[in-house]
């Protein structure tokens, strides 16, 4: 199935406790269906004592349903369209605005001249 978002992205949450809110995609979980999102679904992960490192809880982000998530153009969530151009090479493409998110997710074939 076709990821409509990617590491790296800017998403909004569009359901669940943290609906409105803005991050960065950090990380992507394919197997599960899951995403990271930067300072987005927080909680406390209590670190051991050891050598060099802060001793006690931090907080860290814990991956969200990639369901819950969209791109966000101008402020608000879009859809994706996926596009294969004449030259081979696939993007994405927002519905809200119609241009397109991030890099190309196929480059384009190089063609043999006969």
């Amino acid at each position: 199935m076709a990821r409509h978002i990617r590491k790296g992205d800017n998403v909004i949450v569009t359901a669940g406790h943290f609906k409105g809110q803005q991050g960065k995609v950090l990380r992507v979980i394919p197997d599960e269906d899951r995403c990271v999102v930067e300072g987005i679904n927080l909680r406390k992960k209590h670190r051991n004592v050891r050598e060099g490192q802060n001793i006690g809880p931090v907080n860290k982000e814990m991956p969200i349903h990639i369901s819950n998530v969209s791109p966000c153009v101008d402020g608000k969530p879009t859809r994706v369209r996926f596009e294969t151009r004449d030259d081979g090479s696939k993007v994405r493409i927002a519905v809200r605005t119609g241009e397109q998110i991030g890099p190309e997710i196929r480059k384009a074939k190089n063609k043999a001249k006969a």
